[in-house]
């Protein structure tokens, strides 16, 4: 398992590590890591995507067109390219997600950096996503590789996850605890 602690298991895993042996060997670690993140992006962005990776209903040879054109439109690189058609013929498209968190998670252990979650409320500008790196880069003694999500309902502030690590100083959930005492409860 990865030091930073993602857990993938399973059908992400076996390709992911696949995938990153296949980068190494050809040298395309970076281009791959790149075409990952976009794809990840995509994931995040488009409930219809997420519909059209995840859907059993879709059939084998339309899934395939459909990422391979996804994949040409985004200018991915023949590694990944093929890669996605791959998971197309064999049904794993469903198993994007981990891969992507499994294969980000094997560069970062292989590159002695840690991968940091972070949810906020807002996106990050570039100096405030400088900062919060030094930050962590200090706080954990390895570089970090920065994976930032937008959740407008945690109203504010961040939700940091580094491994087994996490904290959590979003607006929500103080709001949450200050429920509770104002309760009696905690």
């Amino acid at each position: 398992m990865p030091a930073d602690g993602v857990r993938v298991s399973g059908v992400a895993a076996r390709y992911a590590s696949a995938l990153y042996d296949l980068a190494d060997e050809q040298g395309a670690l970076d281009a791959v890591a790149g075409d990952l993140a976009s794809l990840q992006k995509m994931i995040d962005a488009s409930d219809d995507f997420r519909r059209f990776i995840k859907s059993p209903v879709i059939s084998r040879r339309d899934q395939s067109k459909g990422i391979a054109t996804i994949a040409t439109k985004a200018q991915l690189s023949p590694l990944a390219h093929k890669f996605l058609g791959l998971l197309a013929v064999k049904r794993r498209l469903f198993a994007l997600p981990g891969i992507i968190a499994g294969f980000r998670a094997i560069l970062a252990d292989r590159r002695g950096q840690a991968t940091a979650n972070v949810t906020c409320a807002a996106p990050l500008n570039d100096i405030q996503t400088a900062a919060l790196i030094e930050a962590l880069k200090k706080a954990v003694g390895r570089n970090i590789d920065l994976v930032s999500h937008v959740d407008p309902s945690i109203l504010g502030g961040l939700i940091v996850k580094v491994g087994s690590r996490m904290v959590d100083s979003s607006l929500k959930s103080k709001l949450q605890r200050l429920k509770l005492v104002m309760k009696g409860v905690g």
